[in-house]
């Protein structure tokens, strides 16, 4: 897998200090001391290729907008919040798909392929653990590059879908102001109200992309494979996630629970500060490479 070690977009990164010394060495030795480490990432994992978080201070998509992300049951419910999330998707989808994983992502992939990263899970629906190359990897919240139908559960990759949009709008043209954390851009409800939406070629029914809307949940055959995998570990690391969200945070009590050692890299306060063993306020894709 040769990704390109490019420099980093630090547009969506909140400001913070260059690692300390020290701080390297705590982590170094707690990944030294980790012989199967379970890994669980979030949005600041992936800010570094230039897709926004929600929630950091001063550059995350709710402290700059008043936007929110669409809800599962209004996406279900109603023909034109699904008519506005697909039209503002598929503007935003080409720029999306093309993201590349940063030298974090690589890192991850190397600690798997040397035996050290026992497994990891994503809160991201980015893909980039996957484009970076990683296996053990479960995406705990779906993922943006495929759809499915609500109906007769049949799958197409989205980069397919975007074909049937162009197909069904070919005079369609809509200008993005600024891009979200799922990949939708901004329009407004006069570029939305025009666009055509395709139903599943198979049986007629509701296309959904892969991945857990605000409001739904994650499945339990999941969410027991997750707790699996971390009954198999020794360690504990969170990168780039404040763990606000209950579906995440509910495996860091589990570690807690289990006694084992949680190390967090993560810019801001999240809510394990308080029972994790190491607490890092760094740049992912800067610390990350200096372990050993």
């Amino acid at each position: 897998h040769s990704v390109s070690r490019t420099s980093p977009n630090l547009a969506f990164v909140p400001a913070c200090l260059p690692p300390d010394p020290g701080e390297v060495e705590e982590l170094q030795r707690f990944v030294s001391n980790s012989k199967r480490l379970f890994v669980m990432t979030g949005a600041g994992i992936s800010t570094e290729s230039g897709i926004p978080d929600y929630r950091s201070e001063g550059v995350g998509l709710y402290a700059r907008t008043d936007r929110r992300p669409v809800q599962h049951a209004e996406f279900v419910r109603s023909a034109s919040a699904r008519q506005r999330y697909w039209a503002r998707n598929f503007v935003g989808w080409p720029q999306f798909s093309s993201h590349q994983p940063n030298a974090a992502h690589l890192v991850l992939r190397d600690w798997e392929m040397l035996g050290k990263l026992h497994w990891l899970v994503t809160q991201n629906v980015d893909a980039l653990h996957t484009k970076a190359g990683s296996q053990r990897v479960t995406e705990l919240h779906g993922c943006t590059h495929r759809v499915f139908c609500l109906a007769c559960g049949d799958q197409i990759l989205r980069s397919e879908l975007q074909k049937h949009f162009e197909a069904l709008n070919p005079t369609w043209k809509a200008e993005a102001f600024g891009v979200a954390p799922d990949g939708d851009v901004f329009l407004t409800d006069e570029q939305v109200r025009n666009f055509q939406v395709p139903a599943c070629p198979k049986c007629g029914g509701i296309l959904k992309p892969d991945v857990t809307f605000f409001g739904d949940t994650v499945s339990r055959e999941k969410v027991n494979f997750v707790h699996q995998r971390l009954e198999e570990s020794d360690s504990m690391l969170v990168a780039g996630s404040s763990m606000q969200v209950y579906s995440g945070y509910r495996f860091a009590l589990a570690a807690r629970d289990k006694k084992l050692p949680i190390a967090i890299l993560n810019i801001g306060p999240t809510r394990l500060d308080h029972f994790a063993s190491l607490k890092l306020n760094s740049r992912c894709g800067e610390l990350l490479p200096l372990i050993v």
